[in-house]
């Protein structure tokens, strides 16, 4: 098998802040380009929401981290950005403070996460937005895949 590459764009509806599984919108993906062995990377291509592999047993974890991320960036701390609305820059500062990307090894077709591991996307804005995330695959694949996906 050689080195292959492919891409792929997701768009992701978010329902205000919170987190939004999409574990499986990646393992989908993975499994139509035939990966085998490599690195999956996930990029999110917005400044007010992030990525973050945690717990997806228990979801009080979830709502403990936000109520956390909120007492980091409070919205009624005197933010000088605040043409976007009270919520924007204490946004910024939330995805400032987990990632804008992730890199998952992928081992035999399947991402390598632990147990109680999935993949989120955080939206830190206080309304729905629709979020771009980017995937690449980089790694040995049962079918040539080199191009967009």
């Amino acid at each position: 098998m050689q080195l292959t590459q492919a891409h792929h764009r997701l768009e992701i509806a978010t329902r205000g802040p919170g987190f939004t599984d999409v574990t499986h919108r990646a393992v989908d993906w993975l499994r139509q380009i035939g990966a085998r062995d490599g690195l999956l990377t996930l990029f999110i291509r917005h400044t007010s929401a992030s990525l973050v592999i945690q717990e997806n047993a228990d979801p009080d974890v979830q709502e403990d981290l936000m109520d956390a991320l909120s007492a980091v960036a409070p919205e009624d701390r005197p933010w000088r950005h605040t043409i976007e609305g009270p919520d924007d820059m204490p946004a910024h500062v939330k995805a400032m403070v987990t990632a804008t990307f992730l890199s998952v090894p992928v081992i035999d077709g399947t991402m390598v996460l632990g147990t109680w591991q999935g993949i989120y996307l955080i939206e830190h804005r206080a309304a729905p937005h629709r979020r771009e995330l980017v995937l690449q695959y980089t790694g040995t694949a049962a079918v040539d895949r080199s191009v967009d996906h």
